[in-house]
């Protein structure tokens, strides 16, 4: 079994299959994990567990990733952000750029354990391997 590292995330995704593989995977890296479906609920869990880092869905419903985020780094701009999407679209990635330790992925071209390196990256944790 592996150590807990103590350190929170949120994981805001509208696809239960999707959330389910990244909270395995996290959960196994011995991360605590929470989740969230949708925008507003994600600015909610988000307030109330006070999660380390937050992985989130770009479009989202209720409220998209985007303007999710804008609204947590508001209040809190140093929060590690990993936002993951399908959409190729320079006007989303021009928007992401500007945000603080926020990283854009596009989830056909990455691998679970990226996504993991990044995150432990953000969190100024040893990576293993």
């Amino acid at each position: 079994m592996k150590k807990k590292t103590a350190k929170k995330i949120l994981i805001i995704e509208d696809d239960p299959n999707f959330v389910s593989i990244l909270k395995e995977k996290f959960v196994s890296e011995g991360f605590s994990t929470f989740t969230a479906q949708d925008g507003k609920e994600g600015l909610h869990v988000s307030e109330k567990e006070k999660p380390d880092l937050i992985i989130s869905d770009v479009l989202l419903p209720m409220l998209n990733g985007i303007d999710m985020i804008k609204q947590i780094k508001e209040k809190n701009s140093d929060m590690p952000v990993i936002l993951l999407t399908n959409v190729k679209d320079p006007g989303y990635s021009d928007a992401i750029k500007k945000m603080k330790k926020t990283d854009y992925l596009i989830k056909s071209d990455t691998r679970l354990d990226d996504i993991v390196k990044i995150a432990k990256k953000r969190l100024k944790l040893p990576n293993r391997k």
